[in-house]
């Protein structure tokens, strides 16, 4: 019998379930499953509260129902034969985090908590910690914590750490019935094999695991008396990525459509499982999941200190090679801010997209910082804010909309420069995720980059990587190499730098630069001022 796999991707807004062939790869089936609350930014479904600014949460029970939804669709999209099935394997947005019960019964689902905000999963763009995050810098840097240049000198407010220290400053009764804190990404799996598990990517690159242990309880209680404790609510064995997490029980069976007892494998993040699936299992082949944010993922065969990385891990993509991780907390959402927001529907993407390509570069006048969502890499700061540059009483529409487009892409050149500068040479770069529908967006790329950039070959990206580890799990392959060879997918060269634009945009791109250390390396602090101002009178 021909066998199959089912890799689901947990994002920001949707789930999706891919049915994957095991001998070559070729996706058979797909469906995709919106979360009913979707992104908890405004008001708490329970009371209908405001959240305060800068908040982001979830709904565990909209990720059960993508089991209960998506896979089954997908399975009857593909015509297949459960049976035939010998493993699903997960992945998730991170660091998406949640405090639970002994027992894995998420906090938010308990009667005298669900009006709690602090019980609820925080969701990786809730930046609501950046305080805790800048204490937790600083303290580190007093005291040379080595763990924290594995992060580029600075730990994320998106990272466990600062959320879980936001929770027990803010909510310390919350903190102290979390008898456990949970990746969303480890959760899942709980909640198809029936047993907690801890994989090795998320507890490195957002619970600070290195070198073999957690921040000492020293580092922790000079943070805050009680966080003390911290790592017993997070500590266990840690499981490989490819791992058999355990075998799907008899409930999970019923949600999915699937028989129970085939292999669940280990859980991963979204970004580092798409860089298998992409065929990049080698030193310097660098993926940038590009959607609403991006997430740049890379192997290394030798560990170094990177300025703003978002964590450099031992195994913590491929197995044998240091896994390198940065990022950009948004791309495709600013573009779908100024759609939606500033201009009011009254121009569509596309519409933007056709007039934006009928310009030169550097013809509208305009330089952005791309820096609405905050800086994830290599500023590592989410109390920063987008800026547009040369704008006059001329300046249309699709000026502003090409220019946002071109930030997007020089805060990428930034990271491949601070991975180089720092003797990590990245030698492809292969672009995997949504963003690529939009052709011309790519080619600013390639300009922007002067380099050529490789597209993988599924849409479904995160969740053929899963696929590809339930394989693994399942035992159709040794591990994720021989995985990737034969179920891979990756198409080299698609786009390729324009020289006369990549001219324009080298010198774009140095006053890009001018104003990144300006307002970002703290020249002149007005950024954080103007939030501050604005936190202070909404209130």
């Amino acid at each position: 019998m021909t066998q199959y796999v089912v890799g689901v991707d947990f994002g920001t807004l949707s789930g999706r379930a891919v049915v994957v062939r095991v001998a070559d790869g070729e996706e058979v089936g797909t469906a995709v499953h919106e979360y009913r609350h979707g992104a908890v930014e405004r008001t708490l479904p329970a009371t209908g509260e405001a959240l305060p600014p800068h908040w982001a949460l979830q709904m565990p029970s909209d990720w059960v129902d993508v089991l209960r939804h998506a896979v089954p669709a997908a399975l009857a999209a593909a015509g297949v034969d459960p049976a035939a099935v010998v493993g699903i394997a997960t992945d998730f947005t991170a660091c998406t985090f949640l405090p639970v019960l002994a027992d894995g019964t998420p906090l938010c689902s308990l009667p005298d908590l669900v009006r709690v905000p602090h019980a609820y999963p925080k969701l990786w763009k809730h930046h609501a910690a950046q305080g805790q995050a800048d204490r937790i810098n600083a303290l580190a840097a007093a005291r040379s914590e080595p763990w924290i240049q594995r992060y580029g000198g600075k730990l994320s407010s998106e990272w466990q750490l600062a959320k879980a220290l936001q929770v027990l400053e803010e909510a310390p009764d919350v903190y102290a019935r979390a008898e456990r804190f949970i990746e969303a990404a480890d959760w899942i799996v709980w909640q198809l094999a029936g047993v907690e598990t801890r994989n090795a990517c998320t507890a490195g690159y957002k619970g600070v695991f290195q070198d073999g242990s957690y921040p000492s309880k020293a580092y922790l209680e000079a943070l805050h008396p009680s966080f003390g404790d911290w790592v017993s609510k997070v500590d266990g064995p840690l499981s490989p990525l490819g791992g058999r997490a355990g075998s799907l029980t008899e409930e999970a069976a019923g949600w999915t459509g699937l028989p129970a007892g085939i292999a669940v494998a280990v859980g991963n993040v979204d970004a580092h499982v798409t860089a298998p699936a992409a065929k990049a299992v080698e030193p310097g082949q660098l993926v940038a999941i590009m959607g609403t944010s991006t997430c740049h993922v890379m192997s290394g065969a030798e560990l170094a200190d990177v300025p703003g990385m978002c964590g450099v891990v031992q195994d913590g993509i491929i197995p044998g090679l240091w896994g390198f991780e940065a990022g950009q907390s948004g791309v495709g959402d600013i573009f779908a801010w100024y759609v939606e927001t500033l201009l009011s529907g009254g121009l569509t993407h596309d519409e933007l997209t056709r007039r934006a390509a009928a310009q030169r570069p550097g013809e509208h006048g305009l330089v952005a910082l791309d820096w609405h969502n905050g800086n994830r890499s290599v500023l590592v700061d989410h109390g920063l804010s987008g800026v547009v540059v040369g704008q006059t009483l001329a300046t249309r529409p699709e000026d502003v909309y090409r220019a946002l487009i071109e930030a997007t892409a020089f805060g990428t050149r930034t990271i491949i420069e601070a991975l180089e500068t720092s003797g990590v040479p990245v030698v492809e770069f292969i672009a995997a995720g949504g963003l690529l529908k939009n052709r011309f967006l790519m080619q600013i790329y390639a300009d922007v980059l002067r380099r050529p950039i490789s597209v993988i070959g599924s849409e479904q990206g995160p969740a053929l990587g899963s696929a590809m580890h339930a394989a693994v799990a399942a035992g159709a392959y040794p591990d994720i190499r021989a995985a990737a060879e034969a179920m891979g997918r990756v198409e080299r060269n698609v786009y390729t730098p324009d020289p006369a634009a990549a001219d324009v945009y080298d010198r774009l791109y140095a006053e890009y630069v001018t104003l990144h250390d300006y307002f970002g390396r703290g020249t002149n602090d007005v950024l954080h001022r103007l939030r501050a101002l604005r936190e202070e009178v909404s209130r």
